[in-house]
Formats: C-alpha cells, structure tokens, sequence
C-alpha cells in the first residue's frame, strides 16, 4: 500500500459497505485497537447488522442511554419532547464505531454480537439537556459500597473483591446507568459481617463501611427461593435509609442487576439538580424582520421542531413583527443561547425578558 492511502482505501470501503453519513465520522479502527464507550457522551448499543436502517434505531437507543445517564432518569426517554428528539439522533452523533464481541450460548458453541460505540458532541447534548428542561445528576457521581450476601442453599456468603464475577451482572448494570459499586475487600471481619446483612442490621454494616469513602451502601441480599430467586435491597446514605425494595425474578441476573437500577433511581431523587439559570413557563416573543409567507413558515418549522418548546400560539400580527406566546420547558435563557447560534434568530440584547413587561425581541436571520 503506497503512504498516505490508507485513508482513502479506508474511506472508500466504508462508503461501499454503507457506513458513511455526512458530517458523521466513522473511526478506522487498527489491529488490537478495540472500540469502547468511554465517559458520559459516548454509549454501546447492540445492532443485528451493520446496515444504515439498523445504525439510525441504534442511534435513537443511544441517544436514550446518554440522557439517562447524564439526568439519573432512566424514564426519560419516555417524555413526548424527548421522542421526538431521538427521532433525530443522528444530528447530534459527532462518531461512531462497531465492534464484534464473542462469546459462548446456551448450547456451548461460539455466538458473535455485533456492538455500535456510539459518540455524541458533549456541547449539543447539553444544549439538548437545558432545552428540554432535565435535572443533572452531577459529576463525578458516589460509589456506594456494595455489600451482597448470596444463599444458592449452601448458606449466606458475602461478595468480596475475591469474588467479583459472582457480582458482575449488578457491577455492569451500575455501569449502564452511569456510575460505579465498590466491593468491600472481604477480610475475616467482613465475612463475619454477613449476618447483619442478611438481619438487615444497617447500623451494623454502616459502622463497618467507615473505612470506605463516600459513606453510602447498597445492602443486599439475593436467595433461591423455590422456582426464583428473591432480592431485597437497602439504599443508605450517612446512617439514613433512602430506599428499600425486593425483586423476583427466575434469573438471579436479573434479579441482582435490579439492585443498581434501584440504587440510580434514589440517588437521583437524591442528588439531581435542575439547571439553575432555566426557569421553564409560558413567554411571549417578538420576531422582528418577517418578510413574507416564506419567513413565517420557516420561523413556524424551526420553532415547531425545537426541544423544549411544548406549545407555539400566534397572539399578534403586525407590518413589522409578530408575537407569539410560547411555553418553554427550559426557560428563555437556555432558548435565546440555543438559537443565536442558529441560522434562523437572532437574540435582540436590548429586550426584556418575556414575561416582566414588553416581550423578549428576536430578528429573523437571512437564509
């Protein structure tokens, strides 16, 4: 191969095989350079092929997934603005990858599951998370320690580092929602310790957790029992319970993963702040340098498209301008910072703010 074509070659396959989008980068990869998610803007979703149809839905679930993380709710996804956000993921994708991972089914013979890295631009997801009004559940996030007693009907035994496979489906599940568990080390004094876990006795294992930091623990303790397995969970945080629930489930995986699903879910409550500067409500707007039918129907589109604006009403038509009255779930701060690095408005800096007296001014920008 001659130097300084490898590129090209590259490229030209990646276009053959359908993997090239515009504006989107897809990463040549080189031998023993595998592709991983790393930090809270980039996520893997699993794909059944590599084909364009395939990598947009994976989009979407990606962009899901990093919202999840970044806010702590894992039901944001289930928000009518946020669908039809993750309708157009792809806009906010900066690269993406596959990888191929391999491993063993059920029979013992060898399966293969093609994975997407997907990475997004950390500016415009969150614009996207001020826009559309979310709480941040901030970084770097608590590891809670994880104490985890487990009966199979051999008797209670707890899950140290020694042991960290056994507790592997609940350590990847934190991971997913963006966070980590810490396992206590297992010395001879922790391993005593499993009664009180399996008591319940939260002073117990609050007193033996103070030689780790922060001072949260996940307390749980996973047994058989006849046809499934029953988990029962205990969130504390500096000596105080933040939440407790059980779950079935005929898969001790599952049930186990629940244990971090349940965890995210109270630290959010917990922790997750809105974004101060967004005061969400209803606003009235001055769009000055209308010119035609045409303007109005590109300024109707390009509002009507934008996250966060939940309801558009015309109130005012003049020569010279147009009001209208729209609820924002970000607030006018977080609108006005989005679209004055758009194409379609400008922010006027001499107008009020929307709501305490003359509406806030915009000017039609030039196509």
């Amino acid at each position: 191969m001659q130097p300084g074509l490898g590129w090209l070659r590259a490229a030209l396959l990646a276009a053959v095989l359908g993997l090239w989008l515009p504006g989107v980068v897809w990463a040549q990869r080189v031998e023993g350079d595998r592709a991983v998610a790393e930090g809270p803007y980039q996520t893997e979703v699993s794909v059944r092929n590599q084909t364009a149809a395939e990598r947009d839905k994976a989009f979407a679930r990606a962009l899901a997934q990093v919202l999840a993380n970044l806010t702590g709710d894992r039901n944001v996804a289930d928000r009518d603005d946020a669908r039809r956000v993750l309708a157009q993921a792809e806009d906010y994708v900066e690269g993406y990858d596959y990888r191929q991972d391999e491993g063993v089914g059920p029979s013992g013979a060898p399966s293969f599951q093609t994975m997407l890295v997907v990475r997004f631009r950390p500016a415009d997801i969150d614009d996207l998370v001020d826009l559309l009004g979310l709480p941040r559940w901030p970084q770097p996030r608590p590891k809670p320690v994880l104490w985890l007693a487990i009966d199979d009907g051999r008797g209670p035994r707890l899950v140290g580092l020694g042991q960290v496979n056994a507790a592997r489906a609940i350590l990847d599940a934190a991971k997913a929602r963006g966070y980590a568990l810490g396992l206590p080390q297992g010395t001879a004094a922790e391993q005593a310790a499993v009664g009180a876990i399996w008591r319940g006795d939260v002073a117990a294992i609050t007193a033996l957790s103070r030689r780790y930091s922060p001072p949260i623990q996940l307390i749980g303790r996973l047994r058989r029992d006849s046809s499934s397995w029953v988990a029962d969970w205990t969130l504390v945080d500096n000596g105080k319970v933040l939440a407790s629930w059980q779950r079935l489930d005929a898969d001790p995986r599952r049930a186990m993963a629940d244990g971090a699903q349940g965890a995210a879910d109270a630290l959010f409550k917990r922790y997750a702040r809105s974004n101060s500067g967004a005061t969400p409500g209803a606003y009235r707007l001055r769009i000055l340098g209308l010119r035609s039918a045409d303007d109005y129907l590109r300024l109707m589109g390009y509002l009507d498209d934008l996250p966060g604006v939940r309801r558009l009403l015309p109130v005012l038509a003049m020569p010279d301008h147009l009001e209208l009255q729209v609820e924002l779930a970000g607030g006018l701060g977080t609108f006005t910072r989005y679209v004055d690095r758009g194409t379609v408005l400008a922010a006027v800096p001499a107008s009020d703010d929307g709501r305490a007296g003359s509406p806030a001014e915009f000017r039609m920008r030039g196509e």
